[in-house]
């Protein structure tokens, strides 16, 4: 095979691995990721796998074509300079909640922009994106608010029991 060949075919490899992340993603946010150290890039790293975030850099070009004609392709309005890639593929604002909190932490980087569940958000949406909690607290806030009238309406009537015993 050709040099110019297996380039290409390397290439086409990376392309469709980027396409399949974005099929797959529940969310996948850009950010840029200038000005941090390795120290920072490692313990930022170590904090989106916790999270089962797949976090990677790919050249610019290359997620232009991967997303050239999907639903996925505004993204390619915010690919200008270094630009990493966040994807979770079962909470949806985890890369989003994770890299806000580097991003506070650190004052270097900035988002660019991204999905959620199908939807294009700018670095503005994503930030706002950040501030929902995670689906588990969402869903134990929940319980928790249906418990409370349950346990509530439990304690009167065991005194209403009670004073009837009485």
């Amino acid at each position: 095979m050709s040099e110019m060949k297996q380039v290409f075919v390397e290439k086409q490899v990376v392309i469709d691995e980027i396409k399949d992340k974005f099929e797959r993603a529940e969310s996948a946010v850009v950010i840029d990721y200038m000005g941090i150290t390795v120290e920072q890039a490692n313990a930022m790293r170590a904090k989106l796998r916790e999270a089962n975030v797949d976090y990677t850099v790919y050249k610019n070009t290359l997620v232009k074509r991967a997303v050239d004609g999907t639903e996925y392709e505004a993204i390619a309005e915010v690919l200008e300079g270094p630009s990493a890639f966040a994807f979770s593929y079962d909470d949806a604002t985890a890369p989003a909640r994770v890299l806000n909190d580097a991003i506070k932490e650190f004052k270097k980087m900035e988002f660019k922009g991204g999905f959620v569940e199908g939807e294009y958000y700018d670095k503005d949406g994503i930030a706002q994106v950040a501030s929902i909690p995670s689906r588990d607290v969402l869903i134990s806030k929940f319980m928790g608010s249906i418990q409370s009238p349950i346990a509530n309406f439990a304690r009167v009537v065991s005194q209403i029991a009670e004073a009837k015993a009485e």
